[in-house]
C-alpha cells in the first residue's frame, strides 16, 4: 500500500495543494504577427529603399536584388524583435495594462492576451537571432563593416527596453532610435550594396532620422500622463505636455525644412518632387498638427505620422533619382 503521509506527517494533516499555474494561451502565428507590430515597419523598409535609390543612382547604377531583399529582411526583423521586446518588458514591469492600453490589441499583446511572458521573449530573441544568420551572409559578402554597424543596432535594439533604465525610460530614446535606424542602417545598407563607406549619407539621410524620431516622440507625448505613473522620464515627460507638443509641432517643421533645403543643396533637380510632397502630405500634415496628441488621440496620431514617413521618404527618394538620372542622360 503507497504511503499517504510522510514521516512526521498527523493524521490530521492534509497534504498542502499547489498554487495552480496559469493557464496561458498559445503563441499563435496571429499573435505573433501582433507582436512583430507590422504597421510600425514602414521606418524600417524605407531606410533600406532609401539606401537603394542612393547607392543605385550614385554609384553602381545597378540593384543587387538578392542583397536588396536580405537587408529588407534583416531590417524589419530587427524592428520587430525590438516592437516584441518592447511588448515583453512594458508587461513586465507592469507599464502596460488594460487601464491605460488603448483599444487596440496591437498596442499591448500580453495585455489583451494571456501569453506566457518566456514564450515572448524567445520568440524576440528567435528574431534577433534569424536577423543574425541573414547578417552573416552579408558579412561573408561585404567584409566586417556591416557587422560592427549590425552589432550597434542591435545592442540600441535590446538596450532600448532591456535593462534597470533603458533608454525608452530617458529623454535620448528618439535620438537614439533616429540615428540608429534613420542613419547608421541607411549607411551599412549603401555599404553592402555599393562597397563604398559614404560617410556623407549620414547628412542626406537626416529626414529619415528626423522621421523616425517622430514617430517615438508621438507615441511619448500621447503617453506622457501613462509614463509619469510608470515613473518614465521621456523627453516629452520631461519638458510637460505644453511644452512638448510645441516642441512636437517645431520639429514637424523642421523635418520638412530640412528635405527642402537638402534637395536645394544636393538634389536642385528634383525639388520639383519636394514641393509636390508639400501638396501630397497636407491633409495628413494638417490632421497631425491639430491632433491634441493624447491617449485618446494615440492612434490616430501613430497613423499619421507613420504616413508622414511614407509621404516624405518617397518623395525625397524621388528627388534624389529624379537628380541622378537627369545628370546621367545630360
Amino acid at each position: 500500500m503507497k504511503r499517504l503521509f510522510k514521516r512526521g506527517d498527523s493524521l490530521n494533516q492534509r497534504p498542502q495543494s499547489r498554487k495552480p499555474s496559469p493557464q496561458y494561451e498559445t503563441l499563435t502565428p496571429r499573435l505573433a504577427f501582433q507582436l512583430m507590430a507590422p504597421h510600425t515597419l514602414a521606418p524600417s523598409i524605407l531606410a533600406v529603399l532609401f539606401s537603394i535609390v542612393y547607392t543605385a543612382l550614385s554609384f553602381s547604377g545597378t540593384i543587387n536584388l538578392a542583397l536588396s531583399v536580405v537587408l529588407f529582411c534583416i531590417c524589419a526583423l530587427m524592428q520587430a524583435a525590438a516592437n516584441t521586446l518592447n511588448d515583453y518588458f512594458d508587461y513586465k514591469k507592469g507599464t502596460d495594462s488594460l487601464d491605460n492600453s488603448s483599444d487596440d490589441s496591437f498596442d499591448a499583446v500580453l495585455v489583451y492576451n494571456k501569453l506566457d511572458p518566456k514564450h515572448v521573449l524567445i520568440f524576440a530573441i528567435a528574431q534577433l537571432v534569424l536577423a543574425a544568420a541573414l547578417g552573416a551572409y552579408i558579412v561573408f559578402v561585404s567584409g566586417y563593416i556591416p557587422l560592427v554597424i549590425g552589432i550597434i543596432g542591435a545592442i540600441v535594439v535590446v538596450i532600448y527596453s532591456a535593462g534597470k533604465t533603458p533608454l525608452s525610460y530617458l529623454p535620448i530614446g528618439e535620438i537614439a532610435i533616429g540615428f540608429t535606424m534613420g542613419g547608421l542602417i541607411p549607411l551599412a545598407c549603401a555599404y553592402v550594396l555599393s562597397g563604398v563607406l559614404d560617410w556623407s549619407m549620414l547628412v542626406i539621410a537626416l529626414p529619415l532620422m528626423i522621421g523616425i524620431g517622430m514617430i517615438l516622440a508621438t507615441n511619448n507625448t500621447c503617453d506622457i500622463e501613462k509614463d509619469i505613473e510608470a515613473r518614465r522620464h521621456t523627453l516629452a515627460v520631461s519638458l510637460g505636455r505644453a511644452r512638448a507638443v510645441s516642441l512636437y509641432q517645431i520639429m514637424v517643421v523642421v523635418w520638412m525644412a530640412c528635405i527642402i533645403v537638402l534637395e536645394l543643396v544636393f538634389y536642385t533637380k528634383g525639388l520639383p518632387f519636394g514641393l509636390l510632397m508639400l501638396a501630397a502630405a497636407f491633409p495628413v500634415l494638417r490632421a497631425l498638427l491639430k491632433n491634441p496628441l493624447i491617449q485618446a488621440s494615440r492612434d490616430g496620431a501613430m497613423a499619421q505620422i507613420i504616413s508622414l514617413n511614407v509621404i516624405f521618404a518617397s518623395f525625397y527618394c524621388l528627388a534624389i533619382a529624379m537628380t541622378n538620372c537627369i545628370t546621367y542622360i545630360i
